[in-house]
């Protein structure tokens, strides 16, 4: 089961041990975690789950373009480390896969 590490606005680290297959997205609710909204549920509609991948982003696909329009759209700052948590699938080779949550999300 991969390990995922939320880094909070505030500095405050938390992991979560996720299914494969599970999403970034999910993990962070399974935590409970202010600053992930997820207003869509996960339906790539809405990007309330923006986060800057720290460490395992070379492990990610490359950002679809729908994904890429949600990211200009958010109200945190655009980085090239930039995704929404909801189209980060865990697989066995993100275990270890460090998030910053923004600061907001809309």
């Amino acid at each position: 089961m991969p390990n995922i590490t939320f880094i909070l606005p505030d500095g405050e680290r938390r992991t979560a041990e996720a299914a494969v297959g599970d999403t970034a997205m999910y993990a962070a609710l399974s935590l409970g975690l202010d600053g992930i909204v997820a207003e869509c549920g996960g339906n790539a509609v809405c990007a309330t789950c923006h986060v800057y991948v720290d460490e395992g982003l070379s492990k990610l696909p490359p950002v679809d373009g729908n994904e890429d329009d949600l990211l200009d759209g958010t109200a945190a700052e655009r980085l090239p480390s930039s995704r929404l948590s909801c189209q980060i699938k865990l697989t066995d080779d993100l275990d270890g896969l460090v998030v910053r949550i923004p600061d907001r999300q809309f």
